[in-house]
């Protein structure tokens, strides 16, 4: 449906106005930096972009060589953002992450006393590489910081720096001495953003771009500030019932039940659906979404192309399903499929 078709909603006043052409033009500005390093990955920059202009978590997905740590570090350079890799192995502690206390003596006195020393969680970029390598205990440190932006040791809270972002990345090859993700954490990450390959043009200028004498200098037109008013902005956008209505339906169509409406592919081949929080992520990130190509309300279309990102990972499949070679990505084409797009005037 067009967006004409449902109708354009100014935001409140002029300087949401202003501040929502910063976005759209700011958005424009940071790819232009990000192209002196990354090429192609169009469709994984405008994720990863909406994962900022929304203030969630991601999680990407790809083999490896595919540049993620390249581009999550890259963002954070354009961005003049404080960037931290943890590297997950499976001997990593959650104090390898959040920070222990340590006892420190004091020179002057003599005298020592406990004093915490910040783990790597303490940086506005966290980059959890192959997170999925990890046992839960130590993935589970993870979770209040990416919920509640602080963390907890020893009794005491710590915030952390705002604004605050978490991706991590998974080899989806590799399963040997992996832990997968529980459920409740991958429920947290925004977007499961998958990285392929480039095409050959795209993979020869990689080529050709990094066996050369790489040295890029950027200008940082968007910077902390503007990503936490963009946060608000983003939350201030209107969204008329019938899109309201038909991010819900996709969610509540994904969870298999007694209910006589649900499709036979639900019943046959998904163990579980998404939660509210797929509803909540389909919402906030169809207004970054709508920000991004200039307009101050959400369509149905926004919500639509947003749905692999945010289902494929909280839509889990069952055993018949893998028998049959049924993918996630394939029920979420379903889904698509099942939920009519309700009219304007509902």
């Amino acid at each position: 449906m067009s967006d004409e078709a449902i109708g354009t909603i100014a935001l409140d006043n002029a300087d949401d106005v202003a501040l929502a052409d910063r976005l759209k033009n700011g958005r424009e500005q940071i790819i232009a930096e990000l192209r002196k390093l990354i090429i192609g990955q169009e469709e994984v920059i405008e994720q990863v972009l909406l994962t900022l202009f929304v203030g969630g978590n991601s999680l990407l997905m790809g083999v490896p060589g595919l540049a993620k740590t390249l581009l999550i570090h890259t963002v954070a350079q354009v961005l003049d953002l404080k960037f931290s890799r943890i590297q997950f192995t499976p001997d990593l502690m959650p104090s390898d992450i959040t920070g222990t206390d340590i006892i420190q003596e004091d020179a002057s006195t003599g005298q020592r006393q406990m004093v915490f020393a910040p783990g790597p969680v303490f940086a506005n970029i966290v980059l959890a590489d192959e997170i999925n390598r990890t046992p839960p205990k130590t993935q589970a440190a993870l979770l209040e910081a990416m919920q509640e932006h602080r963390v907890t040791v020893q009794g005491r809270t710590y915030e952390l720096e705002e604004p605050f972002y978490v991706f991590a990345t998974q080899n989806p090859i590799e399963l040997e001495g992996t832990y997968p993700l529980p459920e409740a954490q991958l429920d947290r990450f925004m977007f499961e953003i998958q990285i392929n390959h480039l095409n050959e043009e795209e993979e020869l200028e990689v080529i050709r771009t990094t066996t050369g004498i790489l040295d890029p200098q950027f200008s940082h037109a968007v910077t902390g500030p503007d990503l936490l008013a963009f946060q608000q902005l983003v939350r201030r956008v209107p969204v008329s019932e019938s899109v309201l209505r038909y991010a819900v339906s996709l969610v509540r169509m994904s969870r298999p039940g007694p209910n006589g409406d649900t499709p036979d592919f639900v019943r046959k081949w998904i163990a579980y659906g998404a939660s509210p929080r797929a509803a909540q992520y389909l919402v906030l990130g169809a207004k970054a979404r709508a920000l991004t190509k200039g307009r101050y309300h959400v369509s149905f279309e926004d919500i639509s192309a947003l749905a692999h990102p945010v289902l494929r990972h909280r839509v889990l499949t069952n055993f018949h399903a893998e028998s049959e070679g049924k993918s996630s990505s394939e029920m979420v084409d379903l889904l698509l499929d099942a939920v009519r797009v309700p009219s304007s005037g509902m």
